[in-house]
C-alpha cells in the first residue's frame, strides 16, 4: 500500500510499538493521529515528525467511547479521511487472577478489547468513504494460548484475535483490510519496566523489538495475511499448545526454565546499563563542577 496522504490514527502513539510505528508511517508520507492519554509524550513524538509529515495529537482514555467519536471528528475536521486505524493502546497490571484487583481486570478488558471494538465500529464509514483502508490490531502471543499469570490479558488479546478474524469475514469483499500482529516479548518498557512481574514462560519465546512489530503492522496494512504471527517457531508453540492443552502442560517446565536463564540474563544487562548510565551521569556532573 502507498501511504503519501494517507490519514492513520496510532493509539498508544506516543511509545513503545506506538512510537516506532509513527516513525516508520512518517518516514511513508502518511498523516498521523497520535493517541494516547499523557499529552505531554504525544506533543514529544509529534514535534519530533512534524518535519515529515502533518501530525496532530489527541489525548484521551481510548476506553471512552464518547470522546472515541470525537477522535475521529478531529480527523475528518484536520485531514478531510481516515484510511487506516491502529489498535494498539495496551494495559497489563501482571498478578495471579485470585490476587488481582477488580478495577485492574476491568480496566484491562476496557482496554485491550473493549476499545478497540468501538473504534473499529466508528473507523468503518470513514474508510469506506476515503474508498478503502486498514484495520490492524497489535495483538499477542498470549491471545493465541493458555499464560498462567497473565488470564485477563490473555483473554483479552484471545478477542481481539477473535475479533480481527470474524470481521474480516464479515467484510470480506469490501475494501478494508483487517489484519492482527501477534508478537512475544517485546523490548519496551511495557515488559521490561515490569520485568520482575513477568512470567518465565514469556521469555522463553524470542525476544523482539519495537521496530520489528511496527514494520509488520506497515506490511499487513497492503498484503493479504491476516495474522503475522512472531515469530514462526512461537506460532509452531502456540498452536501446538492451544490444541493440545496437556502437552503443553508437559512442555511448560522446560520452557518455563529457558525462560528464568533469558529472565536473569537481561535482568542482568539492565542492571549494567543502568550501572554504566549512572557512572555516566556522575562523570558529567563532576567535569560540570570542575
Amino acid at each position: 500500500m502507498i501511504f503519501k496522504d494517507k490519514t492513520v490514527i496510532i493509539t498508544g502513539g506516543s511509545e513503545g510499538v506506538g512510537a516506532a510505528t509513527a516513525r516508520m508511517f512518517a518516514v511513508a508520507g502518511a498523516n498521523l493521529l497520535l493517541v494516547a492519554r499523557g499529552k505531554k509524550k504525544l506533543e514529544a513524538i509529534a514535534e519530533e515528525l512534524r518535519d515529515k509529515t502533518r501530525v496532530e495529537i489527541f489525548a484521551m482514555d481510548v476506553s471512552d467511547a464518547e470522546v472515541s467519536v470525537n477522535l475521529f471528528k478531529k480527523a475528518d475536521y484536520e485531514f478531510g479521511r481516515v484510511d487506516i486505524l491502529i489498535n494498539n493502546a495496551g494495559y497489563h497490571k501482571r498478578a495471579p487472577f485470585d490476587l488481582a484487583a477488580i478495577d485492574e481486570l476491568a480496566t484491562t478488558i476496557d482496554v485491550n478489547l473493549r476499545a478497540p471494538i468501538v473504534l473499529t465500529r466508528l473507523a468503518i464509514p470513514y474508510i469506506m468513504e476515503a474508498g478503502g483502508g486498514a484495520i490492524i490490531n497489535v495483538g499477542s502471543l498470549a491471545g493465541r494460548t493458555m499464560v498462567p499469570g497473565s488470564t485477563a490479558y490473555a483473554a483479552s488479546k484471545a478477542g481481539l484475535r477473535s475479533l480481527t478474524y470474524s470481521l474480516a469475514e464479515e467484510l470480506r469483499g469490501s475494501n478494508i483490510k483487517i489484519g492482527i500482529v501477534s508478537p512475544g516479548p517485546i523490548d519496551t518498557g511495557f515488559i521490561m519496566d515490569d520485568i520482575d512481574a513477568v512470567t518465565d514462560l514469556v521469555f522463553s519465546q524470542p525476544l523482539c523489538t519495537a521496530e520489528d512489530v511496527a514494520q509488520v503492522v506497515l506490511d499487513l496494512c497492503g498484503n493479504n495475511v491476516r495474522e503475522q504471527c512472531m515469530h514462526t517457531s512461537s506460532r509452531i508453540f502456540t498452536t501446538v499448545t492451544y490444541l493440545f492443552p496437556g502437552l503443553g502442560r508437559t512442555l511448560r517446565p522446560l520452557f518455563e526454565k529457558k525462560g528464568r536463564r533469558v529472565k536473569k540474563r537481561l535482568i542482568a544487562e539492565r542492571k549494567k546499563a543502568e550501572r554504566e548510565k549512572t557512572g555516566r551521569e556522575k562523570t558529567g556532573r563532576e567535569k560540570t563542577a570542575k
